[in-house]
């Protein structure tokens, strides 16, 4: 696999879980179990990018590289944008955005995505996907749903469930009998001459109405590669509730 940097957007403020990136799980703060799930994967470097010297100083005991970037960023992909621009990277290095939340994110989703980047040289980001299989995920404005192109790339992005099955669903269905729905897993790879694009664009009509990122690319005619994730991937960390499911997993694992 040729080489990458694995980013870890670290923002502190969080409206349904304060100060997130530190919450403790299993002994360390949540940020540094992604960061060392990061730094198994074949990524060259591990950066997190913060808005917090609080983060900062939690990872020193690991020795993480942290860069403190701006509090004002509307999302994490302008995140990254700041992190290679300070980096002074090349425009076709590549990025892997690993979300700061995700403290059992498997190591081969990592390689994976930036392996499928790798693979579509026209392509500018890379995300992965996995089957829906309870219409409760379907029909859940939290879980993301992808409609892909037979080469791969994406063609829409929406909280609504998409594709719709418009005889199934008009009687309600309480199972889903085809492979046709994708939930979204927001893990993504970017090229760094790309990044400095996105962060001019104004947020697109259609960002603005799904509150989704990715489209402000889909709205500039930019290819996006979505792949089939190899192995499961563990719901992040968005509530309390989540942080209890998480801490519970590892703490049985003996926080591994």
């Amino acid at each position: 696999m040729q080489e990458f940097i694995a980013v870890i957007p670290a923002r502190f403020a969080s409206s349904r879980l304060p100060g997130k990136p530190l919450a403790e799980i299993a002994g360390e703060p949540m940020v540094a179990h992604v960061w060392r799930r990061a730094r198994e994967s074949s990524a060259a470097r591990v950066v997190v990018a913060t808005d917090d010297r609080r983060v900062a100083e939690a990872l020193a005991p690991c020795g993480a590289e942290v860069l403190l970037t701006a509090d004002d960023h509307p999302s994490g992909t302008d995140r990254l944008a700041e992190v290679a621009e300070r980096l002074g990277l090349a425009e076709d290095a590549v990025l892997v955005n690993v979300q700061g939340d995700e403290p059992l994110i498997p190591p081969l989703l990592i390689d994976q995505v930036a392996a499928r980047l790798f693979d579509d040289p026209d392509a500018s980001i890379a995300t992965l996907a996995e089957p829906i299989s309870d219409v409760e995920t379907l029909f859940n404005p939290n879980a993301v749903k992808v409609v892909r192109a037979l080469s791969g790339r994406a063609l829409y992005f929406s909280r609504a469930p998409i594709p719709w099955d418009r005889d199934a669903f008009a009687r309600r269905p309480a199972l889903l009998e085809t492979d046709a729905w994708l939930r979204h897993i927001g893990l993504y790879a970017y090229r760094a001459g790309f990044l400095a694009d996105y962060r001019d664009w104004p947020p697109s009509p259609l960002e603005r109405l799904e509150q989704l990122e990715q489209l402000r690319a889909l709205h500039h005619g930019h290819a996006i590669q979505v792949a089939l994730a190899r192995v499961p991937h563990p719901a992040g960390v968005d509530t309390e509730a989540d942080l209890a499911r998480v801490r519970e997993l590892l703490q049985r694992s003996g926080g591994h």
